[in-house]
């Protein structure tokens, strides 16, 4: 049986980093470079899912998709059978796209998912950084702004256990309806994922909920005044305050040249890929090397300098958090399946080392 904490969200003060896992279940290729087999991926994310609990990290999460790039496309069913086959790890989406979903159903999937977990369920809810869902679900872009809002609203309501009192533009009315399974331990610990607005971090902090930044480029020092606004709008809403957390790409290996030579065809085929649907230039090793550097937002190297990044990330923003993104492309099983081992025995032990030197008072 799991220990639950009373409050999963908490904050964990400032000598404490929680390490966790997230993915999108990028499609691999086989030696010939032809795709794998969305099924076959799925599974290696078992085998991937069952690595992270067993050295130890705080969290796994699997992020909604609907393209033939990723593998996941309903996160809540992969959570339900990483529960039967891992102990403590917590289990997450990363994120749930609530704007083409049901808030009730989402409500009562990961309420199923808590339940057979003995109570690792949390939910990451987000508008996703890509629009397939949208006319697959047969929804209209033009409402991208109020179905966020408005299912997030319901989506409040369900979550507090009570019966629902609601009326939108987006579904019918609720009129004091109740919704099931309720969960046995807690509410549903409920993050709200952030690129980087201020209306987005304003929107997060209104529901008093724990809030992540997804920081895949630039500098993640640049994020300090958002998080900032966070704390400062928490407070201004009177809500108990939350766990702040990033989301950041990465690989660990043996050595910082042998991390970064694993990472980089792989991590520049799926960066000029995106960057071709979303009109950027094309990406370089020039670029690639800068977000490895120690102020860049991508955490490549050995064990050593992955973990004094983590550090100075706590440093810098205060996190409570760190989600490893450590899929990227077409990035082979096994060298995922290392850098998964790498970042529970060594990175781990080794940021909590040195999170424990800088509290030591100075002689």
């Amino acid at each position: 049986m799991t220990d639950v904490p009373p409050n999963p969200t908490a904050p964990v003060g400032p000598h404490r980093i929680l390490l966790g896992l997230n993915t999108f279940g990028d499609v691999g290729e086989h030696a010939d470079g032809s795709p794998q087999l969305h099924a076959k991926v799925l599974r290696n994310l078992l085998e991937q899912a069952e690595l992270a609990d067993a050295v130890g990290l705080h969290a796994f999460g699997v992020g909604e998709h609907h393209r033939k790039d990723y593998a996941v496309s309903a996160p809540e069913v992969f959570l339900a059978a990483a529960a039967a086959r891992t102990t403590r790890i917590r289990l997450g989406s990363a994120v749930t796209v609530l704007s083409s979903d049901d808030p009730i159903r989402v409500f009562q999937r990961f309420a199923t998912v808590d339940a057979l977990s003995n109570g690792r369920a949390e939910v990451m809810l987000g508008r996703g950084s890509f629009i397939e869902s949208f006319p697959l679900f047969g929804l209209d872009l033009a409402d991208y702004e109020v179905l966020f809002e408005e299912k997030l609203e319901l989506f409040d309501k369900v979550r507090a256990q009570k019966p629902v009192h609601w009326d939108g533009r987006t579904r019918p009315a609720l009129a004091g309806l109740s919704v099931y399974p309720p969960l046995e331990h807690h509410l549903l610990p409920t993050w709200i994922g952030v690129g980087g607005t201020p209306e987005s971090v304003l929107r997060c902090a209104q529901y008093g909920y724990p809030i992540i930044f997804a920081i895949i480029g630039g500098q993640p020092r640049a994020f300090r005044p958002l998080v900032d606004l966070y704390r400062e709008a928490m407070a201004k809403y009177g809500h108990p305050m939350q766990q702040v957390a990033t989301h950041s790409p990465g690989h660990v290996a043996a050595t910082d040249e042998q991390a970064r030579e694993e990472l980089f065809p792989h991590w520049l085929k799926l960066r000029n890929k995106l960057g071709a649907e979303r009109g950027w230039g094309p990406a370089g090793r020039g670029e690639f090397d800068a977000l490895c550097a120690p102020e860049g937002a991508l955490y490549v190297g050995s064990p050593e300098t992955v973990a004094r990044k983590i550090v100075e990330l706590k440093q810098n923003l205060g996190v409570d958090r760190f989600d490893f993104k450590y899929s990227n492309g077409p990035l082979p099983h096994s060298a995922m399946m290392r850098s998964i081992e790498l970042l529970g025995t060594q990175v781990a032990p080794r940021v909590a080392e040195l999170l424990a030197e800088n509290d030591r008072p100075a002689n």
